[in-house]
């Protein structure tokens, strides 16, 4: 059967990688999170105090991006994607608040996208997989075969994203996720690198009312209407 590219951008804590992940099981595809990529350089910053007042140190976090190795592994036990940063399973601190604060600024820098789209590039060429994140149905891979364009509306994405949180026992208020999410929208939409933008090709998802199983099913249908053709 031949394979093809899915691409999904969108708006944070629409659930993204939950239907990446979902829809590369089902398809029998790699799934590749390249939030966790751009959080993964957060995190780096963050350690190595390369934020300082709220403000990335551009030029020292670009040049970081060389000692930076992000990989992923599948755990078919736990049937969840873990990520590494040089060697270290980092899953659970990048999905912290703190990083959510700073991954949009840092991955806002243009070379920073650059070393990030390179590895994504390659990890695409031999198709065969589902990416999820902001520009890559734009810039990753503008000629993805399936292209989707998720949303939701800001209260709902806040209320999950709350939940997520508090699941994991982080003590968090709703306001500060709403401001968060806030945030991040206004600096994904407007900075000059790769802003977030649907491709003229991509099919939108609103997913405000529909559940994991209804979005998967959707978009294994368009995914396997593209297949057909080929």
């Amino acid at each position: 059967m031949n394979k093809i590219v899915i691409a999904i951008d969108g708006y944070s804590s629409c659930g993204k990688s939950t239907l990446a992940k979902s829809l590369a099981r089902k398809l029998g595809y790699v799934f590749i999170d390249s939030g966790a990529m751009y959080r993964a350089v957060t995190l780096y910053a963050i350690r190595n105090s390369l934020i300082n007042g709220g403000t990335p140190d551009k030029d020292a976090i670009i040049a970081a991006t060389c000692n930076m190795q992000i990989t992923f592994r599948f755990d078919p036990e736990t049937e969840k994607n873990t990520t590494y940063l040089n060697g270290e399973d980092v899953e659970e601190e990048i999905r912290r608040l703190e990083v959510s604060e700073y991954v949009s600024p840092v991955s806002a820098i243009r070379e920073v996208r650059e070393a990030m789209v390179r590895l994504q590039q390659g990890m695409g060429a031999e198709k065969g997989i589902v990416m999820d994140g902001r520009d890559i149905g734009t810039v990753v891979f503008p000629d993805a075969e399936l292209k989707i364009f998720m949303t939701a509306d800001p209260e709902i994405r806040a209320q999950r994203r709350f939940l997520e949180l508090q699941a994991k026992g982080l003590n968090i208020n709703i306001e500060e996720v709403r401001k968060n999410i806030s945030q991040r929208d206004f600096i994904d939409q407007n900075r000059e690198e790769s802003p977030l933008r649907k491709a003229a090709d991509a099919i939108v998802l609103d997913n405000s009312h529909l559940t994991p199983q209804e979005q998967l099913d959707w978009a294994a249908g368009k995914a396997f209407e593209i297949i057909e053709r080929l």
